[in-house]
């Protein structure tokens, strides 16, 4: 249990960055893997970083007619994430990124863990997958929604 008043603890606790598809696993899909990492972020031990585009691609995704016959709703979800992240501008294209993601639509998720020094980019992209080992020399554990309890050390 932390000394720290409940404001100052949530404040301290570590940046995450998560990919839409992990989203989708938490509010339409009902991941069980992915639940302690949700659980970590409603109870304040993860802040949840994200970027207008994430938010946007998340309510296309939210939105799409293939995901209807889950029986989600689009606004609660769009609640949810409004909520429990902390929206940050999407970061600059930069001249020379550190990493470069082999799908452009996924650049944004670790430009924006490195850019803030997020310790977790939590995702089920092969395309993010294949940049483990180069982001972890940047302090960045890029890992499957199941395998993020195997890299916390507060868990």
């Amino acid at each position: 249990m932390s000394t720290l008043p409940e404001g100052a603890a949530r404040a301290a606790a570590p940046w995450l960055v998560v990919d839409t598809q992990v989203v989708l696993d938490w509010l339409v899909f009902h991941d069980a893997a992915a639940q302690p990492l949700l659980r970590a972020v409603v109870g304040g031990r993860l802040r949840w970083l994200a970027t207008t585009a994430m938010r946007a691609e998340l309510e296309r995704m939210l939105r799409n007619a293939r995901l209807s016959h889950w029986g989600h709703d689009a606004e609660q979800a769009l609640t949810f994430f409004d909520a429990k992240t902390t929206l940050r501008p999407d970061p600059p294209a930069a001249c020379a990124p550190p990493l470069i993601c082999s799908d452009p639509d996924d650049q944004v998720f670790i430009d924006t863990a490195l850019a803030h020094g997020a310790p977790w980019l939590v995702t089920r992209d092969r395309a993010l997958l294949k940049l483990r080992r180069k982001a972890f020399v940047h302090g960045l554990h890029i890992v499957r929604p199941g395998e993020w309890r195997e890299t916390d050390p507060g868990a």
